[in-house]
C-alpha cells in the first residue's frame, strides 16, 4: 500500500510530524513515511492542514517558533486534539548538526523537526487560553516599549543638535505615556481573573517582587509552581552549566533559557537582595566567601525562583511559609 507516492508502513507504528513555518507556507514532514508536503499559512490553509493530519493519528507534532507566525498553527491544531508541541529552535538546530544535517531549506527543516519528534520526543505542554495569550501578547509589548525607550535615551545622549533632540524627547514622552498605559492594562487583566488575582498577590508577597515580575512569570513562566526548583531553573537559564572534562575543571556559566523571564528575574533581584533580609544576607555571604558580584546575583536570583516556585506550588503566602529558612539553608 502506498500513501502520497511513499509506502506505508505497519499501521502500528507511530507517526511523527514535523511541520516547519514561514509567514506563506506551512512546508510538513511525516515520519516514518517520508511524505513531505506544504500548505498555505492561512486560516483556510490550516483548517485544511489539521484536517489531513487528524486522519493520520500522529503521535507528536513539533513546530519551532518563527517570529510568532507558528502560534496560529499550533492553537488551531491543538483544538484539534492534535498533540502539538513548539520547540527551542536552538535545540533543534544542535540535533540537526548532531545528524549531519547541515544544509538549511523549509523542506529540510520540516524533516529535521519530524525526526526530532521522533527521537528526542519533546513533552508536550498545553498552550495559553485566550485570556493568558492575552496576557503574554501585553507583556510582550511592554518590554518593547521599554526597549525602544532604552534606544532612543542612547540616541538623545549622543545627540547635540536642539530640533533632533527635541524629536527624540517628544517621542520617549510618548513611548513612557504608551509603557504607563499598559501597566495600567496588566493591572486590569490581572484583576479580572480571579486565578491570576491570587497569583499575583501571592507571589507579591514575597519582598522584592513587584507587579513587572509577577505578571512576567505568569504570562511566560506559566510552569512555576509545577515543576522542580532544578527543572524550574534549567527552563529559565539560571543553572549553572558544568564544562568540566578530565581533570580540567571549566568555569561555570548560565546560558539558554527564556531570556526574557531571566532579565527580568535578575533586575528584580537586583532590588530583592536590598529589600528581602534573607536574599540580603545571602548575597553578603556569597560576596564575603570571594564570589563576584554577578554570580552572587544569579544564585540568588536562582534561589528567589526556587521559593517562588514554592509559593506557587502550595499557595502560601510569604508571611505564611519557611521562605525564610529556606533561603538561609
Amino acid at each position: 500500500m502506498t500513501r502520497g507516492g511513499k509506502v506505508a508502513t505497519d499501521a502500528t507504528d507511530e507517526v511523527f510530524i514535523g511541520v516547519d513555518v514561514s509567514k506563506a507556507r506551512l512546508d510538513v514532514a511525516v515520519r516514518p513515511t517520508g511524505e513531505v508536503f506544504s500548505s498555505d499559512n492561512t486560516p483556510e490553509g490550516v483548517a485544511a492542514l489539521g484536517a489531513r493530519l487528524v486522519k493520520l493519528e500522529p503521535a507528536l507534532i513539533v513546530l519551532e517558533p518563527t517570529g510568532g507566525y507558528e502560534k496560529a498553527p499550533a492553537l488551531a491544531l491543538a483544538e484539534l486534539g492534535l498533540p502539538v508541541v513548539v520547540v527551542n529552535a536552538r535545540q533543534v538546530r544542535n540535533f540537526a548538526r548532531a545528524t549531519g544535517r547541515l544544509a538549511k531549506t523549509d523542506r529540510i527543516d520540516a524533516i529535521v523537526l519530524a525526526c526530532f519528534a521522533q527521537a528526542v520526543r519533546p513533552e508536550i505542554r498545553s498552550l495559553p487560553d485566550a485570556s493568558a495569550r492575552t496576557l503574554e501578547a501585553v507583556v510582550a509589548r511592554r518590554r518593547q516599549m521599554l526597549e525602544m525607550m532604552v534606544m532612543e535615551r542612547n540616541r538623545l545622549g549622543n545627540c547635540a543638535e536642539a530640533g533632533v533632540r527635541s524629536s527624540i524627547e517628544a517621542h520617549l514622552e510618548f513611548l513612557e505615556g504608551q509603557r504607563d498605559g499598559l501597566d495600567g492594562e496588566l493591572l486590569e487583566l490581572v484583576k479580572r481573573e480571579p486565578a491570576w488575582r491570587e497569583r499575583d498577590e501571592l507571589l507579591r508577597s514575597v519582598p522584592g517582587v513587584g507587579p513587572v515580575l509577577s505578571t512576567t512569570l505568569m504570562a511566560e513562566l506559566p510552569e512555576l509552581g509545577r515543576l522542580s526548583s532544578k527543572r524550574l531553573a534549567s527552563l529559565v537559564g539560571v543553572a549553572p552549566i558544568n564544562r568540566d572534562s578530565g581533570t580540567r575543571r571549566g568555569h561555570r556559566s548560565v546560558w539558554g533559557g527564556r531570556a526574557e523571564v531571566r532579565g527580568v528575574l535578575y533586575m528584580a533581584t537586583v532590588a530583592a537582595v536590598r529589600f528581602n533580609p534573607a536574599l540580603k544576607g545571602m548575597y553578603e555571604r556569597l560576596v564575603a566567601a570571594g564570589k563576584a558580584k554577578k554570580v552572587a546575583l544569579i544564585a540568588c536570583a536562582r534561589k528567589l525562583l526556587s521559593v517562588l516556585n514554592a509559593v506557587a506550588r502550595d499557595g502560601k503566602r510569604w508571611e505564611d511559609r519557611t521562605a525564610v529558612s529556606a533561603l538561609t539553608s
